[in-house]
């Protein structure tokens, strides 16, 4: 009885010693980011147990895939307030893995964000692998006056 005690105060503590870290970690990609393209603000913050990205600015409505056109929307649907990553769990080397949504194709992706400077989170999208992706550095944006590049 004792040594089934003994493993469970064990496997509680290392769980919130997991729980920590994860909570730890997120603290560097929460926060507000301008997508490459330069057309959204995303909030990137916890949602239960994961990272949610939600919009909470249109700047603009660029193309992602054809230069200097405009953006054609797949679903119709508004920008403002949608959730565009859901389900970001860590997943190792400091990384998280979740899905993106593309609101140009209608299609969502699997996807891996990083941080690779405190200013800069790498998103790479995929389908099946991420060597068969395609990624964009996101910069911070500056949450007090709403401009890119700032402090927060």
């Amino acid at each position: 009885m004792k040594s089934i005690l003994v493993r469970a105060a064990i496997l509680a503590a290392v769980s919130a010693a997991v729980q920590a870290h994860a909570a730890g970690s997120a603290a560097a990609e929460s926060g507000r980011w301008i997508t490459e393209s330069g057309n959204l603000e995303i909030d990137i913050a916890p949602c239960g147990d994961a990272l949610c990205g939600t919009v909470v600015r249109v700047i603009a409505n660029r193309s992602m895939s054809r230069p200097r056109a405009d953006m054609q929307v797949a679903d119709g649907r508004s920008a403002l307030g949608m959730q565009v990553l859901s389900g970001f769990m860590p997943s190792g080397n400091g990384e998280w893995q979740g899905q993106i949504y593309n609101r140009e194709d209608g299609q969502t992706y699997d996807c891996l964000i990083e941080l690779l400077a405190p200013d800069q989170l790498k998103v790479r999208a995929y389908k099946g692998l991420p060597l068969f992706g395609k990624t964009q550095v996101w910069r911070r944006a500056n949450e007090s006056s709403g401009e890119p590049g700032g402090p927060q």
